[in-house]
């Protein structure tokens, strides 16, 4: 208030003039001031942040009598608010709000947060934005109004809300809005400088803990700082290598032009990242991954350098180890298959280039299995790593030798002035091989089929070249084993072949193209047919009939015997359905059954036995034939199923005895009912004494053993003669009949027996 005295002439007063000014606002405003600079000198002092809200919140509800203020902050996502500070607001409505989730209608400052914008309720109780429960919340709480002003970064981020709270129902006043605005604006200025020291804090905790080595360097890239883990790894002291040049540690794996185009893309990109070598104090080198990043300033001029690197050694190790895991043989240490393609398809590449011949060769161990079987499997992985070494002492620098697996090698031959050099070296490998491998008191003996084809001559194509390799690698095995073999046309055109045959394979049995002929099995006593076995025959829509020998191998190496094997069985049983309800006949059909067969999950006997079961034939009427090499090393599901046949009152014949692995042990061991002679034993009977010594030999022991023998081949009646002599129970072969389909061999049984009706 100010006041001014007015006097008369006389010098009397006359009257006094006051003026009266309200200095409400100056005096708020003045308090708002000192509320700012005390949060800030908190801030300044390094307060901790509940004790600057606290703080702030005492200083505003101190100047303003009335006022109830809280603080929420927004979490990391951005969804939620939690209590930051509310000390005069009842504990209930703090734990209510607590996790509050940002929304519309979700009470002032969950909009606020939401919206961004300062939300004023001056009536709770009659406002949208305060639905149930809130409303009934705030009631219990005694609060009538609620301002709330959204706390931002300094970039603008929502942090949180400050909040005013007034028990009557009030609108507020500038006054009210700019403490409202300077209460937020402080609280966001502390949040900013609380996670500037976080971030700090943890970029001083990495620095220090990180496992990683960091170099800082100035602008002339001298070192001015380092981390402990950079002592770590390089051996070096901060006070070793303060203002030296990082290039200490180059190691000399790397040329200038390695450095020169690193420093390029610093200048350029800002940053360069890669594997490099350096060298540790010591003087080890070692491989380590390198990171280093360019700081400029605001003018965009190079304040630091920072280096970021780890040590790789155990990376760069296990790759390595992985790496030739995926392109070495473990056992052999020779290249795999994987490289040994990468290497043909290279060298294919480069005598393309240079107008160069090349060899393939793919070299087979013969007799290898029968090693493994009898000495083990330890001798036979020493054999093969013997094996390697010898092959391997037969080649050039130049050449490349692998192993594709099991007992399979390939070379690539480079450099070939004539392809004899390839002949020369493949006979070197043959004769190395052959040589007896000694283990001890263990010998094995091996030999080798090598298959050759020549770039370009035979194909330019690398996977061709491996398909005439592989043919001429066969076509040598087949030509008696120990020898090499060139690839040619006829090889490619009977590969061709082959593969056509197996792709007619697939369809053959769904299309109806096979049929079963019988063949008699006569008593050599009485001459009557008592038996006959069901033979295959594949009626080709475009090559005629296929010969077994052809088709069965190939149905084998599929699996589709299996399916095949099955249709055959019910094939012969159907037949034997007839012929028992036709005449009564006690005739046995004995049927082939392949090792694959047995192998085999899908074969089910008791389906089998069910079959005949419904058909009305009896399990003695079937007979079935294996060959020796079945029960060679018989594994248990092998045996498991001959004595589901021997139980159910099936026969088991031995077919082309004496060609296999002959043993009386497994005719111990395996209820065995019939021998069948091999007809290579019985076409020179005539004129071969040893033949029908052999085979005399066969029918006494064999009798002694409680078996039947059948004879197969037989052709002339001399040689029935002479088997009939020699007590032979049974003959098969073209004297008595070729193999007739169901039709003809049902006449020749009626022909035969009179009382068989058509």
């Amino acid at each position: 208030m100010a006041a001014r005295a007015v006097r008369n002439d006389d010098g009397n007063l006359a009257y006094i003039v006051s003026l009266v000014e309200d200095i409400t606002p100056r005096k708020q405003a003045e308090a708002r001031d000192h509320m700012r600079e005390q949060a800030l000198e908190r801030v300044a002092k390094g307060a901790p942040l509940g004790k600057l809200m606290l703080a702030l919140i005492h200083d505003v509800e101190s100047d303003n009598p009335g006022m109830l203020c809280s603080i929420l902050l927004l979490d990391e996502e951005g969804q939620t608010l939690h209590a930051g500070a509310a000390p005069s607001l009842p504990d209930f409505y703090n734990e209510a709000v607590d996790g509050l989730t940002i929304g519309p209608e979700r009470g002032s400052c969950g909009t606020a947060a939401y919206t961004g914008q300062r939300v004023l309720v001056n009536d709770i109780a009659n406002h949208p934005y305060w639905p149930e429960p809130y409303r009934s919340i705030a009631a219990r709480a005694g609060l009538a109004a609620s301002w709330s002003e959204p706390i931002r970064s300094a970039n603008g981020k929502i942090l949180g809300t400050f909040a005013i709270y007034h028990r009557q129902p009030r609108a507020p006043g500038p006054h009210e809005i700019a403490v409202i605005e300077s209460a937020a604006n402080l609280i966001g200025i502390a949040l900013d400088r609380r996670r500037a020291e976080e971030e700090r804090h943890l970029a001083s905790l990495i620095y220090r803990s990180s496992s990683e080595a960091m170099v800082v360097s100035d602008p002339d890239n001298r070192i001015i700082a380092i981390n402990p883990a950079f002592t770590k790894i390089t051996g070096y002291e901060l006070g070793e290598v303060l203002g030296e040049n990082p290039k200490i540690l180059r190691s000399g794996r790397h040329d200038a032009e390695f450095y020169r185009l690193m420093w390029q893309a610093i200048e350029t990109q800002g940053l360069w990242q890669g594997e490099i070598w350096n060298r540790r104090k010591n003087g080890e080198i070692f491989p380590a991954w390198l990171t280093i990043n360019t700081i400029r300033g605001e003018q965009g001029e190079i304040q630091r350098y920072v280096a970021l690197s780890s040590d790789i050694t155990d990376k760069v190790r296990s790759d390595e180890l992985i790496w030739r895991q995926a392109n070495f043989d473990f056992l052999t240490e020779l290249p795999n298959r994987y490289m040994f393609h990468d290497r043909l398809e290279q060298e294919v590449r480069k005598a393309h280039r240079e107008g160069s011949r090349l060899a393939l060769l793919f070299i087979d161990l013969d007799h290898f299995k029968e090693v493994n079987d009898t000495l083990g499997h330890p001798i036979g992985d020493m054999l093969l790593i013997e094996a390697a070494e010898r092959i391997h002492a037969c080649i050039r620098e130049s050449d490349t030798v692998a192993r594709l697996g099991g007992d399979e090698f390939t070379l690539i031959l480079t450099l070939l002035a004539d392809t004899s050099d390839a002949e020369n070296i493949a006979q070197h490998i043959i004769a190395a091989l052959s040589e007896p491998f000694v283990f001890g008191r263990d010998s094995a003996y091996v030999t080798a089929s090598v298959g050759i084809t020549l770039y370009p001559d035979d194909s330019t194509d690398v996977e061709q070249l491996l398909r005439n390799a592989d043919q001429a690698m066969y076509a040598a095995k087949n030509a008696g084993r120990n020898r090499l073999s060139y690839f040619t046309q006829a090889l490619q055109e009977s590969a061709q072949y082959r593969l056509r045959l197996i792709n007619d394979l697939l369809g053959a049995l769904a299309d109806r193209q096979f049929e079963i002929h019988f063949q008699p099995i006569i008593d050599l006593a009485s001459r009557r047919t008592v038996k006959a076995e069901a033979l295959l025959r594949w009626n080709h829509p475009e090559h005629g009939t296929i010969s077994p020998a052809e088709f069965i191998p190939l149905a084998e190496e599929t699996g589709l015997i299996v399916g095949i094997g099955d249709w055959v069985f019910r094939e012969a049983a159907g037949c034997l359905q007839r012929w028992t309800e036709l005449a009564g006949t006690e005739l046995q059909i004995s049927v082939n059954m392949s090792p694959a067969q047995f192998q085999s999950d899908v074969l089910v006997i008791e389906d089998w036995l069910a079959h005949l079961r419904s058909l009305g034939v009896a399990e003695q009427r079937l007979s079935i034939e294996i060959t020796e090499g079945l029960l060679l090393n018989a594994h248990p599901s092998v045996t498991d199923k001959l004595l589901a046949f021997r139980d159910a009152g099936i026969q088991v014949a031995i077919d082309d005895f004496g060609t296999g692995y002959s043993a009386l042990s497994y005719l111990k061991r395996f209820d065995i009912d019939y021998l069948k002679i091999d007809q290579s034993f019985i076409s020179n009977l005539e004129t071969e004494p040893n033949d029908l010594a052999l085979c005399e030999a066969i029918v006494s022991m064999a009798h002694k053993l409680g078996l039947k023998v059948i004879a197969e081949g037989v052709e002339t009646e001399q040689q029935r003669e002479l088997l009939k002599r020699i007590s032979c129970d049974y003959g098969q072969g073209y004297l008595f009949s070729r193999p007739l389909p169901p039709a003809k061999f049902e006449r020749l049984l009626q022909d035969n027996r009179g009382h068989l009706r058509a």
